[in-house]
């Protein structure tokens, strides 16, 4: 039997990829018996006369899946954050670099409207840009209508499928409309309270862009840490599992313990006491979220 990939789903259709060609398919009945539901981005393996009559028949394993927005199988998170209006937020980018961790997904970083900045605010920026490819995150400083931008972007989505992520008003629509004009997000739908704005209702669809597939969906609807656990934190910061092995105890949260390699690093400079910081912060936020039941 072939195996496609679901790039679009609606009204109890799924829209299967198969060798260049959309295939539109139900799902089996014992699909729903089991409590299993196809996903965008799932691998499939489903049999079609043509192309208006498949049935998926199985649901290969997936490597990762998300709640919001609803999708399995992504490579990779496009995160788009801002330079001004809104202004550049450290803490907000860290937590979507937590999210994005949480599930296995690797990021890269836009920083947008780099174009409205003076020298000083550029040099920043550059700071910063510097401090997240230490720790190993591929970061694109973008103009609008800088063309090596646009071509450095497209490069990272080839044979990929993306999703993108970032707050309102930073610039996703318009870097990715220039990139593809059919990818039209339209992020001032997307209330400012980071994601719960009308866009929520809509259906994940993956085009084809840039030799890649990208998700026509605002990105991740939901930034609180609902399902980390304390002990998956630290594994989120790639630069704290470098060293932690050093830590004197297992299981070592960074915190108040005695002889933690991470706090040591942070002391000598190998590690940014701002994502240090905001380690801390986001680790209280977990300590004190409320027992689900």
């Amino acid at each position: 039997m072939p195996v496609g990939k679901i790039i679009k789903s609606l009204s109890g259709f799924y829209y299967v990829l198969y060798e260049g060609e959309v295939y539109q398919c139900r799902g089996r009945g014992n699909f729903r018996k089991k409590k299993v539901s196809p996903l965008v981005g799932d691998m499939v393996e489903f049999k079609a006369d043509n192309r208006e009559e498949g049935y998926i028949l199985s649901i290969n394993e997936r490597k990762n899946e998300l709640v919001r927005p609803p999708i399995a199988n992504v490579d990779q998170a496009l995160i788009v954050t801002s330079a001004v209006h809104p202004d550049f937020n450290a803490l907000l980018l860290d937590r979507f670099l937590v999210l994005v961790e949480e599930n296995r997904i690797e990021p890269f970083i836009v920083i947008s409207k780099m174009d409205q900045l003076d020298e000083k605010q550029v040099e920043v920026m550059e700071n910063y840009k510097h401090l997240y490819e230490k720790i190993g995150y591929p970061v694109i400083l973008s103009a609008v209508n800088d063309s090596e931008t646009m071509d450095q972007i497209e490069s990272h989505l080839a044979d990929r499928t993306t999703v993108i992520a970032g707050q309102s008003g930073v610039g996703k629509s318009s870097l990715l409309n220039s990139i593809d004009p059919r990818l039209s997000i339209d992020t001032d739908e997307i209330s400012e309270s980071l994601g719960r704005g009308k866009h929520t209702t809509r259906h994940v669809e993956l085009y084809e862009i840039s030799k890649g597939l990208v998700a026509d969906t605002p990105g991740f609807s939901s930034l609180e840490f609902s399902e980390l656990e304390l002990e998956q934190l630290p594994e989120c910061f790639p630069e704290f599992v470098k060293v932690q092995n050093d830590c004197k105890f297992r299981g070592c949260l960074h915190n108040k313990e005695p002889k933690c390699a991470v706090k040591s690093a942070v002391e000598e400079g190998e590690i940014s006491q701002k994502r240090y910081d905001h380690y801390l912060h986001f680790l209280q936020e977990i300590q004190n979220r409320k027992p689900r039941y």
